[in-house]
């Protein structure tokens, strides 16, 4: 496979010097673990929980996002971005030709997420269209023309048992959590998305982009008084419509396997399935589908081992499941509508 620049997608030229794979320190470790559990907490809060200054959080916070390694951003409810729910999407190549498929389907805006893997196909990606008729055309005629598409099988996501937003790095104990969880935004069930104004769409955009907005910022964005910014965010964050989370690559946080698996469960064991699967450590994206397959776990491992012991012991304790397919992450070109070159983020362009 083809090697890419730091800054782009565009392969490297012959006798270029390959990227030094960024590192993080245990305190930058931390950090991301504490920012997972509260993204918009203060610095403050922050720094008392990590035994550290606010200046010194705030300088390393500052650093993971110039280097692009890190960024709070908002998770936006499916009902606000589009009509319809995501689809899974696997797509088969011509042979040698999985990356440059994948690149071209990486510049499609209704396009979140896409890999090249190893397994059932070689891309791997997720649609999310804004209006259905234009899903319909990406799937029949926009995807299936694209050079190098063989061809593509697609499974309709019904419902997420969870999502990455709740994608967590172990390295704190019970006390910080308590601490972070008393500092971070409370969130009630999401309510019936419909009926807002301009002001309130303009805010989730702005929240989508940068999670730790404050109210000043949304004002000033937005162009309305302070007050009312804080109100409309606060109502944002507090029913779910908006969850803000870190978004760093996995392989930085020592998870550097990456795996989409699909299962097939007979029909009263699906939900079940679902439900013990968005508990299991290695989740960051588990939903349920309508396809070929019954349920979808994306999961992030440390190693081999981590993933065996899933296959091997884990998935026994459910005996709905009649069978499993994986197909192994190799080369991630966007993850959540945002660029990745290197373990860094590039521009988001939803």
């Amino acid at each position: 496979m083809e090697h890419r620049s730091h800054d782009g997608f565009a392969p490297l030229a012959a006798g270029s010097a390959i990227t030094t794979p960024p590192v993080l320190d245990d305190a930058d470790l931390d950090l991301v673990a504490a920012l997972q559990v509260a993204p918009r907490a203060p610095l403050s809060a922050l720094a008392e929980v990590l035994g550290s200054s606010a200046s010194t959080v705030g300088r390393r916070l500052a650093r993971l996002g110039e280097e692009r390694l890190l960024r709070v951003i908002g998770q936006v409810e499916w009902p606000m971005l589009s009509e319809g729910n995501p689809m899974h999407l696997w797509v088969a190549t011509a042979p040698g030709q999985a990356w440059q498929v994948a690149r071209q389907l990486s510049e499609l805006p209704e396009i979140p997420f896409v890999a090249t893997t190893m397994g059932r196909t070689d891309v791997y990606c997720s649609l999310h269209a804004t209006r259905r008729t234009r899903a319909r055309e990406l799937l029949t005629t926009r995807i299936p023309s694209v050079p190098g598409v063989r061809s593509a099988h697609t499974e309709l996501v019904l419902r997420a048992t969870t999502k990455s937003a709740s994608w967590r790095l172990r390295r704190l104990d019970d006390a910080q959590v308590r601490a972070l969880r008393e500092v971070a935004d409370p969130v009630v069930e999401p309510t019936a998305v419909t009926g807002f104004g301009d002001d309130e769409l303009r805010a989730v955009e702005l929240l989508r982009q940068d999670g730790r907005a404050s109210a000043a910022d949304v004002a000033r964005g937005l162009g309305i008084s302070r007050s009312t910014a804080y109100r409309l965010t606060q109502s944002l964050l507090q029913r779910g419509l908006v969850r803000p989370r870190v978004e760093i690559e996995p392989a930085l946080l020592g998870h550097p396997l990456e795996v989409v698996i699909e299962l097939h469960a007979a029909p009263g064991a699906i939900q079940h399935v679902a439900d013990a699967l968005a508990r299991h450590p290695s989740a960051r994206y588990v939903s349920i589908v309508a396809g070929t397959s019954s349920v979808i776990h994306h999961g992030v491992f440390r190693d081999e081992d981590g993933l065996a012991e899933l296959l091997t012991r884990d998935l026994a304790h459910f005996p709905g499941i009649t069978a499993c397919e994986v197909s192994v992450v190799l080369d991630v070109l966007r993850r959540y509508w945002i660029g990745r070159a290197d373990g860094r983020l590039l521009s988001g362009d939803r």
